[in-house]
């Protein structure tokens, strides 16, 4: 590619072409192995399965029935990590997989902006979104919101790419794969985080790039849809059923509840009680300060198009978890983070190489006090909330034997409290018949109980569903388990 067809890019600053040589781009290489090895060693492969994955983990696993599927899930990640699942029930492989996975995705996301910034730009974004506690506790999960993220980043640095040389084919794909993996993982943020693109390129009238990025959304989008038809009533239905489990899209204005969350919370929903310390927030209030500064910074350079896209849809992406939900969950920003972090990025190297003489050694000096701060802060969150999420998944893992204990084995089904995460770790299928998950009935419960053990899980104390009154219960730690007593099997060891 010419230096010059990049400074086709309206407003941007020509900063030459990428160079084809591989020490370019091992920068970027080291950020995305640094954030695997982070992951295996911070977060580390022993971590159990969360509540949500073990949905997405169930529809394709050798180790447990499908649980209950919701209308806004996406089956993207089920099949990306099928090729564990499918056959092997070890959590700790699957960790592996997803890791090595993980950071392969950030280096080819930060590869696709090549050109379009330094590489020093790219390496510090990498790192600045790689070392949050959010993106290392959920890049090596079975969870949806990395793999929109990076996808978001690829899909914004290849639109720019593709605009500015047409005959950069791998961008044109990378837009379509990009955009594919987005609505495969989760349609309605592809679509939040591709409206700039889709608005920048109708304005720009690059019809061939909107068909690559209309086609990519739907080649990713189109089994959610179909699904839609077939289990949901239709489209319309699935939204509103969807809208209703989110608890009813509107204007809700939720940026307390996400600095609420910052403290470790993984799902904050009421989103009540004390704001972590206020050293927990400050990287979240000063990112929008060095988003624009890093667009200033664009301006005066003369490239303003590649800074304002991704802050454009960073604002897009978030938008609807920031005023259209009434909770909370860090994961949902993830796609914001990544595409903010190249502006912030380029603002602080500019902040840092601005200055002359000792000003320099200065602002050098104060930017590496305040990004050892930082990640300090980020590897403190991260270490408490391992830490609690390894205590509540071993309380599944022990109502799981003590459920085994009980003569509750495959095939088995579980009703109740933390049914669906408590079913996964002993293998059985969940039910409800009430609620989101809500699947089943209480006649088809009894006839299900003549031909294998099913068991229902309460709060110790509190009041059972009618179907499990009458059905004996037994104490552990805080919960009642409650097994129906013509398949009940005793103490087996």
């Amino acid at each position: 590619m010419s230096g010059s067809a990049y400074a086709t890019l309206a407003g941007t600053r020509r900063l030459g072409p990428p160079t084809t040589s591989r020490r370019s781009e091992y920068p970027l290489a080291v950020v995305a192995g640094a954030f695997t090895l982070a992951q295996l060693v911070l977060v580390r492969p022993g971590l159990g399965l969360g509540w949500d994955e073990t949905v997405y983990v169930s529809q394709l696993s050798a180790h447990a029935p499908a649980a209950f599927f919701s209308a806004p899930r996406a089956r993207g990640i089920s099949l990306l990590v099928a090729p564990i699942t499918s056959w092997s029930s070890s959590t700790t492989l699957l960790r592996v997989y997803l890791a090595a996975l993980s950071g392969l995705a950030l280096f080819l996301a930060l590869r696709a902006w090549r050109g379009l910034f330094p590489v020093r730009v790219l390496a510090l974004a990498g790192a600045l979104f790689a070392s949050l506690w959010v993106t290392l506790l959920y890049g090596i999960q079975a969870m949806p919101n990395y793999w929109v993220a990076v996808g978001a980043l690829a899909a914004a640095g290849c639109c720019l790419r593709a605009r500015a040389d047409r005959s950069d084919r791998a961008a044109v794909w990378g837009l379509v794969a990009s955009a594919s993996l987005m609505a495969w993982m989760r349609p309605t943020d592809a679509v939040w985080a591709t409206l700039p693109l889709l608005a920048f390129l109708v304005a720009a009238r690059h019809w061939r790039l909107l068909v690559a990025l209309l086609a990519g959304l739907a080649s990713g989008a189109a089994e959610w849809v179909i699904e839609a038809y077939v289990s949901y009533g239709g489209l319309t239905q699935r939204l509103h059923e969807a809208s209703a489990i989110e608890g009813g899209l509107g204007w809700h204005v939720a940026v307390v509840d996400q600095l609420r969350s910052l403290g470790g919370r993984a799902l904050c929903r009421p989103c009540t009680g004390e704001m972590p310390n206020s050293a927990v927030d400050v990287w979240w209030l000063v990112l929008p300060v060095l988003a624009v500064v890093g667009l200033v910074v664009a301006i005066r350079a003369r490239r303003t198009t590649a800074t304002l896209v991704p802050l454009a849809c960073a604002a897009t992406a978030a938008f609807p978890y920031l005023f259209m939900i009434g909770y909370a969950a860090p994961r949902f920003l993830l796609p914001a983070y990544a595409l903010v972090a190249i502006p912030v990025a380029d603002a602080l190297i500019h902040l840092v190489t601005r200055p002359t003489g000792v000003w320099r050694g200065v602002a050098v000096t104060l930017l590496a006090i305040g990004l050892a701060g930082h990640l300090a802060i980020q590897l403190a969150v991260l270490e408490r909330t391992v830490d609690r999420t390894n205590t509540q998944h071993r309380d599944w893992s022990r109502t799981a034997a003590e459920l085994h204990r009980l003569g509750v084995r495959k095939p088995c089904l579980l009703t109740g409290q933390d049914a669906i995460p408590i079913a996964f770790y002993t293998g059985c299928a969940s039910a409800a018949t009430g609620g989101h998950n809500a699947n089943t009935s209480r006649t088809t419960l009894d006839r299900t109980a003549r031909r294998m053990p099913v068991a229902d899980i309460t709060p110790a104390g509190s009041r059972p569903p009618a179907y499990a009154r009458d059905w004996p219960a037994h104490r552990h730690g805080g919960l009642d388990l409650r097994v129906a007593p013509n398949t009940e099997g005793g103490d087996d060891g």
